[in-house]
């Protein structure tokens, strides 16, 4: 964990954080309790928003003065102009939407930059876990296979493949086993995987 003013940042947080220009416009989509947009505000002087969907999420990014409109993100991006800000972000949210492809184009579309981060699925316990006869069940991916929230499980190289189908340029990418970061076999050694891309033509 970063600390910054007391509080603790998640390293995958920490990251996406170090790929924001100062001073642009970020859209963080499940924003959550606005950790990360009120970080970029007071280290970057980021003018953020959030999206949020949470009754509980909302009040706490109300607390922290953070921009927040709720909204459940499965009913798209249709409020936001095209390259309305410089960077969107979805963390640890990807997993969980219906409509994967139609979220990432909507992403390119009001955004320059795009920042995806999700559970990876070719971390190796998972294979196991499969041959076992079980669903995996790790610190990323917490749920019993009956109540998790997370429908589209995929791999580094799933999301990769599916980047390319819509038109997005992958950037930079970062990987992590809980608080650290994972450079040598990450598709098999991470179980979190945060991507940094563009439209392909920007």
């Amino acid at each position: 964990m970063i600390v910054r003013g007391g509080t603790a940042l998640r390293p995958d947080l920490a990251r996406i954080a170090s790929w924001i220009e100062p001073g642009s416009r970020v859209l963080d989509l499940g924003c959550g309790d606005g950790t990360l947009l009120a970080e970029l505000r007071d280290r970057r002087q980021v003018r953020g928003r959030g999206v949020e969907l949470s009754d509980q999420c909302v009040i706490a990014c109300a607390r922290r003065g953070v921009d927040v409109i709720q909204q459940n993100l499965e009913d798209g991006l249709a409020l936001f102009g095209d390259q309305a800000f410089d960077t969107v972000v979805l963390s640890k949210t990807l997993q969980a939407m219906h409509n994967t492809e139609h979220i990432l184009k909507e992403m390119a579309r009001v955004a320059r930059y795009g920042v995806v981060s999700f559970p990876n699925f070719g971390y190796w316990p998972h294979g196991w876990s499969i041959l076992r006869g079980r669903m995996p069940v790790t610190g990323e991916m917490p749920y019993q296979w009956y109540n998790t929230p997370n429908i589209h499980l995929c791999t580094l190289s799933d999301f990769e493949d599916l980047a390319q189908q819509c038109g997005l340029r992958i950037l930079e990418r970062a990987t992590f086993d809980h608080n650290r970061e994972v450079r040598w076999l990450p598709s098999w050694r991470s179980t979190l995987a945060v991507y940094r891309f563009s439209s392909a033509g920007a």
